[in-house]
Protein backbone atom coordinates (compact mmCIF):
# COMPACT_ATOMS: atom_id res chain seq x y z
CA UNK A 1 0.00 0.00 0.00
CA UNK A 2 1.47 3.61 -0.53
CA UNK A 3 0.62 7.27 0.38
CA UNK A 4 1.40 10.36 -1.03
CA UNK A 5 2.75 13.26 0.91
CA UNK A 6 3.40 17.08 -0.47
CA UNK A 7 5.80 18.47 1.56
CA UNK A 8 5.92 22.22 1.35
CA UNK A 9 9.22 22.54 3.43
CA UNK A 10 11.52 21.07 5.98
CA UNK A 11 9.01 21.19 9.03
CA UNK A 12 6.69 19.15 6.94
CA UNK A 13 9.49 16.55 5.74
CA UNK A 14 10.21 16.51 9.46
CA UNK A 15 6.43 16.15 10.46
CA UNK A 16 6.68 13.08 8.13
CA UNK A 17 9.80 11.61 10.10
CA UNK A 18 7.91 11.80 13.48
CA UNK A 19 4.02 10.45 11.95
CA UNK A 20 6.29 7.36 10.95
CA UNK A 21 7.39 6.50 15.04
CA UNK A 22 4.11 4.72 15.49
CA UNK A 23 3.82 2.51 12.62
CA UNK A 24 7.68 1.28 12.90
CA UNK A 25 9.66 -1.18 15.23
CA UNK A 26 12.60 -2.57 15.79
CA UNK A 27 13.24 -4.95 12.77
CA UNK A 28 11.95 -3.14 10.56
CA UNK A 29 13.60 -1.72 7.38
CA UNK A 30 13.02 1.81 5.76
CA UNK A 31 14.64 2.26 2.13
CA UNK A 32 14.88 6.29 1.70
CA UNK A 33 14.89 6.99 -2.44
CA UNK A 34 15.21 10.62 -3.73
CA UNK A 35 18.13 12.63 -5.25
CA UNK A 36 20.76 14.26 -3.06
CA UNK A 37 19.48 16.98 -1.08
CA UNK A 38 15.54 15.92 -1.63
CA UNK A 39 15.33 15.80 2.15
CA UNK A 40 15.70 11.87 2.98
CA UNK A 41 17.86 12.88 5.92
CA UNK A 42 15.82 15.61 7.01
CA UNK A 43 12.71 12.95 7.17
CA UNK A 44 15.08 10.60 9.00
CA UNK A 45 15.87 13.69 11.57
CA UNK A 46 12.22 13.97 12.48
CA UNK A 47 11.63 10.54 12.96
CA UNK A 48 14.71 10.20 15.33
CA UNK A 49 13.33 13.50 17.34
CA UNK A 50 10.08 12.07 18.23
CA UNK A 51 11.55 9.10 19.58
CA UNK A 52 13.76 11.56 22.00
CA UNK A 53 16.45 11.69 20.31
CA UNK A 54 18.02 15.44 20.96
CA UNK A 55 21.20 15.24 19.61
CA UNK A 56 22.24 16.25 16.21
CA UNK A 57 21.21 14.03 13.07
CA UNK A 58 23.43 14.10 10.11
CA UNK A 59 23.73 12.13 7.46
CA UNK A 60 26.75 9.30 7.73
CA UNK A 61 27.67 10.02 4.53
CA UNK A 62 31.58 9.24 5.68
CA UNK A 63 31.20 6.56 8.68
CA UNK A 64 28.64 5.26 6.62
CA UNK A 65 26.42 3.51 9.81
CA UNK A 66 25.28 6.22 12.69
CA UNK A 67 23.13 4.67 15.57
CA UNK A 68 20.52 6.51 17.84
CA UNK A 69 19.82 4.82 21.23
CA UNK A 70 16.10 5.25 21.31
CA UNK A 71 13.03 2.89 21.91
CA UNK A 72 13.48 1.30 19.30
CA UNK A 73 17.34 1.84 18.55
CA UNK A 74 17.71 3.11 15.25
CA UNK A 75 20.24 2.56 12.57
CA UNK A 76 20.98 4.95 10.02
CA UNK A 77 23.31 4.03 6.95
CA UNK A 78 24.19 6.16 3.91
CA UNK A 79 25.63 4.29 1.14
CA UNK A 80 25.71 7.19 -1.36
CA UNK A 81 29.69 6.64 -1.50
CA UNK A 82 29.37 2.47 -1.85
CA UNK A 83 28.42 0.41 -4.81
CA UNK A 84 27.32 -2.16 -2.40
CA UNK A 85 26.01 -2.83 1.50
CA UNK A 86 28.42 -5.45 2.08
CA UNK A 87 31.13 -5.74 4.64
CA UNK A 88 29.99 -2.60 6.56
CA UNK A 89 27.84 -4.07 9.34
CA UNK A 90 24.47 -3.44 8.41
CA UNK A 91 23.40 -7.31 9.07
CA UNK A 92 24.26 -6.98 12.93
CA UNK A 93 21.79 -4.33 13.21
CA UNK A 94 18.36 -5.95 11.15
CA UNK A 95 16.69 -7.77 14.16
CA UNK A 96 17.62 -5.01 17.02
CA UNK A 97 17.26 -1.79 15.07
CA UNK A 98 15.04 0.08 13.17
CA UNK A 99 17.04 0.42 10.14
CA UNK A 100 17.10 3.32 7.89
CA UNK A 101 19.15 3.08 4.88
CA UNK A 102 20.21 5.69 2.36
CA UNK A 103 20.44 4.97 -1.36
CA UNK A 104 18.86 1.52 -1.49
CA UNK A 105 19.96 0.58 -4.68
CA UNK A 106 23.36 -0.58 -3.10
CA UNK A 107 21.75 -2.57 -0.20
CA UNK A 108 19.98 -5.39 -2.74
CA UNK A 109 19.93 -8.69 -1.18
CA UNK A 110 19.99 -7.41 2.31
CA UNK A 111 16.33 -8.00 3.09
CA UNK A 112 13.85 -10.04 1.40
CA UNK A 113 12.32 -8.61 -1.33
CA UNK A 114 8.51 -6.96 -0.76
CA UNK A 115 9.57 -6.59 3.19
CA UNK A 116 11.23 -3.00 3.38
CA UNK A 117 9.03 -0.40 3.35
CA UNK A 118 10.46 2.64 1.11
CA UNK A 119 10.26 6.27 1.04
CA UNK A 120 10.61 7.76 -2.32
CA UNK A 121 10.96 11.81 -2.06
CA UNK A 122 11.06 14.14 -5.35
CA UNK A 123 11.58 17.28 -6.02
CA UNK A 124 8.20 19.26 -6.67
CA UNK A 125 8.33 22.73 -7.58
CA UNK A 126 9.55 24.51 -4.54
CA UNK A 127 8.18 21.44 -2.16
CA UNK A 128 8.76 17.89 -2.52
CA UNK A 129 6.62 14.96 -3.08
CA UNK A 130 6.92 12.23 -0.92
CA UNK A 131 5.40 8.60 -1.55
CA UNK A 132 5.84 5.58 1.52
CA UNK A 133 5.02 1.98 0.72
CA UNK A 134 4.39 -0.41 3.41
CA UNK A 135 5.77 -3.81 2.46
CA UNK A 136 3.67 -6.80 1.20
CA UNK A 137 2.02 -9.29 3.74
Amino acid sequence: MSETHDLEDESATRALGASLVGRLKAGDVVFLEGELGAGKTTLIRGLVEALGHTGPVRSPTFNLVQTFDTVPPVMHADLYRLTTHKGIGIEDYLESHLCLIEWPDRAVGLVPEGTAWTVEIAFAGAGRTATVTTPKG
